[in-house]
């Protein structure tokens, strides 16, 4: 198996990856009697459990908002009714441009229950993305969450023949569907008026989406995600029903969750990540809490009290280095107990890991450190988590343990948009801190000779939109080449390591690995928020450091530089001071050839809406490099 040795030089070894026969025979099983379609499983959804809690939506007012599955089913029916009285055909692309909330998913399953595509748009995404968007994928109808997303989409002539509106105007503001010369747009219609064609439909035809539904086939494509374009221009993404469903079956192949959890959804779901949740949540019936918006996640989950979440590693990083910040303020005697409750917990987690529970004195410790901190650290996310799924990007495994040590269980899992976001996760009864876990059953595994993933299952796509020869090179024999690098643990696990195209070779011929330097040091320095490692082709790495701004506020307020800008702040010799000693650390953990030599702290953070980070927060890294050209350049000018 590929990896890079202690020399900085390639080797190989071999291992197996797979899941439990247990999990592959129910696995089976399941797929024996598994629905033909998405449409299909909601609507065996519905008729199964139809007086159960299908969502919770934001009232505005700080209280939440419930509806069943029944009353999911008739907004879905209605709004499937409505886009086949627009004359929705098989497979037509309906652009759904809106944040995560109820509406999203309501929209979503009536497109598929109607039997179209949906086409994801990123609600960040740019004028001139989506109109891409729209044009590659050939969207006859849109779906658009407010005035600003309508702008988007009539930026420029699309062909789109309708358009739906989901927010109306407030009273007295200007109608977002008028036009400034004939008053009102008729291609424009609001998510209600939709609703209403679909009844009028529906009273006409009562099975006209029951019958459309049901005749909807598995390998019909059933989503079109344009990848979020860590580099070039985002490609459509083809999933087909049957990926969705594979998903669905098995989250209950593996006893991820049951149908009595509560799960809190704010993962985009015009991301596969977020979409692959509304699968599970179709196959086992769960409730689930939704809102899109980030700033509120901790605020909602003491409310909501959720048992699961899902979410990115940066949510992780910005509660860990909370949670330090606010200890390291209040000092003295809640400093050393907490650092000493930490050290017990630290203790428990690996034994733990390793198979076994504490006992005698240890377990004693621990009962008294869950009592004086870790029982309060929990109650900030509801006290109920079972355990989160972290993904999207890699998971420090000092964090990992962090959590675990305070008694929540974060379990990595990986996939890409190509492989319908599922393909690999650890088990809450087996665990591997620092691996994305074992495959899904049903998906295989194997390591190319220079260590790159390959995966072929159901979950993976059908091909890009328009783009044979790019298909071509990714699929070959069923194999999706992921362009991931990894290597199998002794215990089965998948590690991985980094994208094969980020992996930077020095000018002396050491290979290094930039993301395990960039995880590690960013569950290191809790002013952190992105780190860029560089070096490809250069004789030293050096690495551009932008700082998380709520916590850069928090410390300045507590090291007498409130007031200060934030680029002042940046600049200071004492937040440089706090950068210096976590480089320092990640440098005593690492060959000599990877250790940062050379850093330069930014005026600013990195950011989705200034098109540093992908809308999943993955670091769009060759941007940032084009962006700061001079500065690294500079690193160098005397080497």
């Amino acid at each position: 198996m590929p990896g890079v040795d202690s020399s900085g030089s390639m080797t190989t070894r071999t291992a197996q990856c797979q899941a439990t026969p247990a999990e592959e025979a129910e696995f089976a099983r399941l797929q024996k009697s598994a629905p033909a379609s998405l449409a299909a499983m909601f609507r065996n959804r519905v008729h199964d459990t139809p007086d159960h809690e299908a969502y919770r939506r934001p009232d505005g007012s700080g209280g939440w908002i419930s509806s069943t599955w029944r009353e999911t089913g008739e907004v879905v029916e209605e709004i499937a009714a409505g886009l086949l009285s627009l004359g929705l055909q098989p497979e037509d692309r309906v652009a759904l441009a809106a944040t995560t909330r109820v509406d999203w998913i309501h929209a979503d399953l009536g497109v598929l229950c109607a039997g179209g595509a949906t086409t994801t748009v990123y609600p960040t995404s740019t004028p001139e993305d989506v109109q891409h968007i729209i044009h590659d994928s050939g969207a006859r109808f849109a779906i658009a969450e407010n005035a600003g997303q309508l702008a988007k989409l009539r930026a420029q002539p699309s062909g789109l023949e309708r358009i739906v509106l989901i927010d109306e105007a407030d009273p007295g503001e200007p109608d977002p569907a008028s036009t400034a010369d004939s008053g009102t747009d008729d291609s424009v219609l609001t998510l209600a008026q939709l609703r209403e064609l679909g009844r009028s439909r529906l009273a006409e035809d009562p099975k006209v989406v029951l019958e459309t539904s049901a005749g909807v086939r598995p390998d019909q494509l059933a989503t079109l995600i344009y990848t979020s374009g860590t580099t070039g221009r985002p490609k459509g993404v083809r999933l087909s029903h049957r990926s969705w469903v594979y998903e669905g079956i098995v989250t209950i192949a593996t006893n991820l969750v049951t149908s009595e959890d509560l799960s809190y959804l704010w993962l985009p779901m015009s991301h596969s990540f977020g979409k692959i949740l509304l699968a599970s949540q179709l196959a086992v019936g769960h409730a689930t809490a939704v809102d899109g918006a980030v700033d509120k996640i901790i605020i909602n989950l003491p409310v909501v009290k959720p048992n699961t979440m899902a979410s990115a590693p940066r949510v992780f990083e910005k509660v860990h280095a909370g949670i330090l910040a606010a200890v390291g303020k209040e000092g003295g005697l809640k400093l050393r107990i907490f650092t000493w409750a930490i050290g017990v917990g630290r203790q428990v987690s690996r034994l733990r890991q390793s198979g076994s529970e504490p006992s005698g004195l240890l377990a004693l410790k621990y009962a008294i450190a869950d009592r004086l901190v870790f029982a309060t650290v929990r109650e900030r996310f509801g006290g109920r988590i079972k355990f989160f799924i972290s993904g999207a990007a890699p998971l420090s495994r000092d964090l990992a343990e962090f959590f675990h040590a305070v008694g929540l269980l974060v379990l990595e899992g990986y996939g890409l948009t190509e492989t319908s976001a599922g393909s690999f996760v650890n088990r809450p009864d087996r665990f591997e801190f620092g691996t994305v876990g074992t495959p899904f059953p049903g998906t295989e595994v194997k390591l190319d000779t220079d260590g790159e993933i390959l995966i072929k299952g159901p979950g993976v796509m059908q091909g890009y939109e328009h783009l044979d020869d790019a298909t071509a090179e990714v699929l070959v024999d069923g194999w999706f080449r992921t362009g991931d690098v990894g290597e199998f643990t002794e215990r089965g696990s998948l590690r991985i390591t980094d994208r094969k195209k980020d992996l930077i070779k020095t000018s002396g011929g050491k290979y290094v690995a930039p993301q395990t330097i960039e995880t590690q040091f960013k569950a290191l320095c809790p002013l952190a928020s992105q780190i860029v490692v560089h070096g490809d082709g250069r004789n030293f790495i050096s690495a551009l450091i932008a700082l998380d701004t709520d916590a850069v506020r928090a410390w300045a307020a507590d090291n007498g530089m409130a007031g200060r800008s934030f680029a002042e702040i940046a600049a200071s010799a004492e937040v440089r001071a706090v950068v210096q000693r976590a480089v320092e650390q990640v440098n005593a953990e690492v060959g000599r050839w990877e250790t940062i030599k050379k850093f330069e702290i930014l005026e600013r953070d990195l950011t989705v809406e200034d098109g540093d980070l992908t809308p999943s927060l993955k670091l769009k890294r060759r941007t940032v490099e084009r962006r700061y050209a001079d500065v690294l350049d500079n690193f160098y000018a005397d080497s």
